[in-house]
């Protein structure tokens, strides 16, 4: 007997700590926690939006095939995972060492104090619509059935989100003669 699936998106953010290792520690979470990781998207550096904050993000979209596991139970173990990241404050308007959502599930629309689906701001967040729509471009929005990436190429979202390059991620000053030397660039 075959097992019913789904395809779920998620949404990953960080800015505090090291931020690609805290996506990296993330998805390892979402592996141990039973999800079937599918497609991973680049990672995007963007700016922060409605936080107290300056310090940019960085930003990713997973696909994953989930089997017996509602999406009250797979925000669950999302919230568990952050907890484990040392994500303990979750107030909205606050840096955060991660930050995992449940973009959409399936084709499923549903409204509880715990969780809402498809996520609310998924259509008006571009550092959440580039990454998915690198991965699932003809994804339809359960709700406005538009394709994402027809609401990423419509968002009023002006904010600045760009691939990220790790290259360029060094936050140090070059040495006098505008390069690093060997041993900086071994101490990243």
């Amino acid at each position: 007997m075959e097992t019913d699936h789904t395809t779920a998106y998620i949404g990953l953010g960080s800015n505090l700590g090291d931020r690609a290792g805290n996506l990296l520690l993330a998805v390892r979470g979402l592996l141990e926690a039973s999800l079937v990781v599918q497609r991973l998207s680049a990672i995007y550096e963007t700016e922060p939006i409605d936080l107290d904050t300056d310090r940019k993000f960085l930003n990713m979209a997973v696909e994953v095939r989930v089997a017996d596991i509602s999406p009250t139970q797979m925000m669950a173990r999302l919230l568990r995972i952050e907890y484990l990241l040392n994500r303990k404050d979750k107030s909205i308007k606050t840096s955060r060492t991660i930050d995992l959502d449940i973009l959409t599930y399936g084709n499923l629309i549903m409204d509880t104090p715990f969780l809402t689906l498809p996520h609310p701001r998924l259509h008006l967040r571009k550092f959440v619509l580039c990454p998915l729509a690198e991965i699932a471009p003809n994804l339809v929005h359960p709700q406005s059935r538009r394709e994402i990436a027809d609401i990423l190429s419509s968002v009023d979202d002006q904010s600045d989100v760009r691939r990220w390059d790790p290259n360029q991620a060094v936050d140090r000053e070059p040495a006098a003669n505008g390069r690093l030397n060997q041993a900086e660039k071994l101490d990243l």
